[in-house]
């Protein structure tokens, strides 16, 4: 597991911003880029600083909305407000409508 996780930068850059995101539990991510919440955890570790490291581990650890079997309404939507935005986004929000 200590390994080096390889994905191209568009993809690096987007998991990074959906773990920063408070809505989008680790389950989307595993969905969209096949990475383990242990995978996103080494990944962040690896990308950015030790501080925000920190910050970022103490924010999302317990939060409910970071795990979808903690989450109270677990639709498995994965919704974002600002992932409307993003064209590279490879979910189809009417999919899961």
């Amino acid at each position: 597991m200590k390994g080096k996780i390889v994905l191209n930068l568009l993809d690096t850059d987007r998991v990074i911003e959906m773990a920063w995101e408070d809505r989008t539990p680790f389950d989307a991510i595993k969905f969209q880029f096949g990475l383990s919440e242990q995978q996103v955890i080494e990944l962040m570790r690896q990308q950015i600083k030790r501080s925000s490291f920190k910050r970022w581990r103490t924010r999302v650890q317990g939060r409910a909305t970071k795990h979808t079997m903690l989450s109270f309404q677990n639709d498995f939507t994965f919704k974002c407000d600002r992932q409307r935005q993003i064209s590279f986004n490879k979910i189809s929000k009417k999919s899961f409508r």
